[in-house]
Parts: structure tokens; sequence; C-alpha cells
């Protein structure tokens, strides 16, 4: 993928980005990273570029990213990594279904 235009604002808008992250953290959403809030931005939320798009509506654009947005397009991009609906191996398979030691098995 070429570079986005936006890319040039990147050192300027990461205090945003770790804002937003640190916002996430607090909601409980331990997976969030400034990377892939970057990359969530840049696909969805700047998919189409204004040249004349001011620095502070690019630091509201983030602010004003909601957690669920941010979290489906994760799942989505988990959902097309490769090895996705691969098979278990014998030892997942395994591990998957051994009662634990502490539980009683009925």
């Amino acid at each position: 993928m070429g570079k986005h235009p936006y890319d040039m604002y990147y050192d300027k808008l990461l205090p945003a980005l770790v804002s937003k992250v640190e916002e996430f953290r607090l909601l409980d959403y331990q997976t969030a990273e400034t990377a892939t809030l970057w990359r969530y931005l840049l696909s969805k939320k700047w998919k189409k570029t204004d040249e004349e798009r001011p620095l502070s509506r690019l630091v509201g654009d983030i602010l004003s990213v909601k957690p669920s947005d941010y979290m489906n397009f994760m799942q989505l991009a988990a959902f097309k990594t490769p090895g996705w609906g691969e098979p278990l191996s014998e030892q997942e398979l395994a591990s998957l279904f051994d009662p634990r030691k502490d539980q009683e098995v009925n």
C-alpha cells in the first residue's frame, strides 16, 4: 500500500493517538495499540483525503473514535489474517478438552 497523505502528520498526532489508546485501556480494551489505531484511521476514517484538512480536525477525528468501531476493525483484520480457520494440532485439541486439575469432573 502506498503512502497516505496524512502519514506526514503522524509525529504531530502521536500524543492524541497515545491519549486515545490510554482511554481504550481504561475502558478495558487492553489490546489497543497506537499502530493499529493509526491503521484504522488511515483505512476507515481518512479513506477520502482532504488536502486542506487542518491538523485540529485530524486530532478531532482521533479523539472521536468509538471503541466499538475500532474493535470491529480489529476483528475483521483478525479474520483476514493467514491461518484463520486452520485445523488445530493434536496437542491444541487435547489442551482444549482436558479438564482442569482444580475442577471436579462428574
